[in-house]
């Protein structure tokens, strides 16, 4: 996967549903997101499953009139509204046939306040970009460092942090620093590849 192609570039090329490499790396930058957010919305892992799928259905076809236009919204807030939407068709289709899927009593009435399930993709959005930074920092990031941090992310202090890896307390600071302004700069850019800025 070519991690610096932009979003915006990323979608003119999905316009081509020929083009299987769009399509994969489309799925490897979203597919995490939309099935925790299924889950997150009561779906079970398999019907999550069905909704990724019928979100790339639905993409295929209509990526082919597709325009990228940041100034009439963002594509995250796009892609929150097919998915929603594939989450609803999904759980029609179960409510006319329950004999065919699992239980969708969990999962939320479409009837549920719009906004409320704006403010859950956009939280669940704002977490993928953070699991994805981090994700990449993981492959960069000397493992020492990245057991400071990760010890630091479950909630030790810095201090026992140092206590625990024999450092002084100030080389906790300097890893927590540096991984914290590593991170800003890579959802920074993952929010321009995003917007095309």
């Amino acid at each position: 996967m070519d991690s610096h192609a932009t979003r915006p570039s990323l979608l003119a090329r999905l316009r081509d549903t020929a083009d299987d490499g769009a399509w994969r790396e489309f799925d490897e930058r979203y597919r995490e997101l939309i099935l925790r957010y299924c889950r997150l919305r009561g779906l079970q892992s398999s019907d999550a499953e069905d909704v990724r799928q019928n979100v790339l259905v639905s993409l295929a076809s209509s990526m082919k009139r597709f325009q990228y236009d940041p100034s009439r919204g963002r594509f995250h807030a796009y892609l929150g509204r097919v998915v929603g939407n594939a989450i609803r068709r999904l759980m029609h289709q179960q409510r006319q046939h329950p004999h065919t899927g699992g239980p969708v009593e969990a999962a939320q009435d479409p009837g549920t306040d719009h906004d409320a399930l704006d403010e859950l993709w956009e939280r669940e959005w704002i977490a993928h970009h953070y699991r994805t930074a981090f994700e990449s920092l993981q492959r960069s990031l000397e493992p020492r460092s990245l057991a400071i941090f990760e010890r630091l992310l479950i909630g030790d202090s810095p201090e026992t942090t140092a206590q625990a890896f024999q450092v002084h307390v100030d080389a906790v600071y300097k890893v927590k620093q540096r991984v914290r302004a590593r991170m800003e700069q890579l959802i920074a850019q993952q929010i321009r590849e995003e917007t095309g800025e």
